[in-house]
């Protein structure tokens, strides 16, 4: 098996580390990378200037872009095969609800869903870092499994407690949950003493019911969550058709 992987948090951080160590036992593995943190870049590619590529002294690919770039990159320009899965994470912290729309670790596996490989994204549940190498062993675990029932390409999205591997629970199949929105930015002065913006933390959540993946990971289960890219409100379209009529 061969498998690309990628992450949001760049190059050097714990949880891509942990992840190319963990499934460099069971695959043959190409990691390529932002060459820093890129939270929050979604789907976004680079196309206002050019992309460069370098590679570090553990043989990582690292990129001056995006999470999609790096996989764009990877799969156009990289690699002369076409590997059997894309990977991204392990995130430091969790990708859930509302999140996954501003991921950059689910944007890296979209773009390989999009490629028509089987994707899956990789989060703790929270940030930190800790049981980082118990995350890692259990996302092989999840590889391994192969998802034979599902059809190809497929799109997952794993969070995984913070928790020693012997005590997270069997992985479970959920759905996305809801965030309030989002908290006001932070305002402050720069050192010139001109207004600047931070965005704020997320919302709270507001649907964390049983099935979700919030509850999931509240009760120390391991979340999975099928994802799908159609985004046509299939529901409204009679109505906008009447209305156009």
């Amino acid at each position: 098996m061969r498998i690309l992987i990628s992450n949001d948090d760049g190059y050097l951080a714990p949880g891509i580390n942990a992840l190319a160590e963990a499934l460099a036992a069971v695959a043959e593995i190409v990691v390529v990378a932002p060459d820093s943190n890129r939270s929050g870049a979604s789907n976004s590619l680079s196309l206002d200037r050019p992309l460069s590529v370098q590679r570090a002294a553990n043989g990582f690919y690292f990129v001056n872009g995006t999470p999609t770039d790096c996989v764009h990159v990877a799969l156009t320009g990289i690699l002369d095969y076409r590997p059997d899965l894309v990977v991204s994470g392990i995130n430091n912290g969790p990708n859930m609800g509302d999140d996954t729309l501003y991921s950059g670790t689910v944007a890296a596996a979209t773009e390989g869903y999009l490629f028509g490989i089987p994707a899956i994204a990789f989060s703790q549940g929270s940030h930190g870092w800790e049981h980082i190498d118990d995350a890692a062993r259990l996302a092989r675990d999840v590889v391994l499994r192969h998802f034979d029932t599902l059809a190809r390409p497929y799109l997952l999205n794993v969070n995984i407690p913070n928790l020693p591997y012997e005590r997270l629970g069997r992985p479970v199949a959920t759905r996305l949950g809801r965030r309030h929105q989002a908290e006001p930015v932070i305002r402050a002065l720069d050192p010139r003493g001109k207004e600047i913006f931070w965005i704020g933390p997320p919302g709270a959540t507001k649907d964390a019911g049983a099935g979700t993946d919030f509850h999931a990971v509240a009760q120390g289960r391991v979340s999975i969550t099928p994802l799908q890219i159609d985004l046509t409100h299939s529901t409204q379209l009679d109505a906008l058709a009447k209305g156009l009529a």
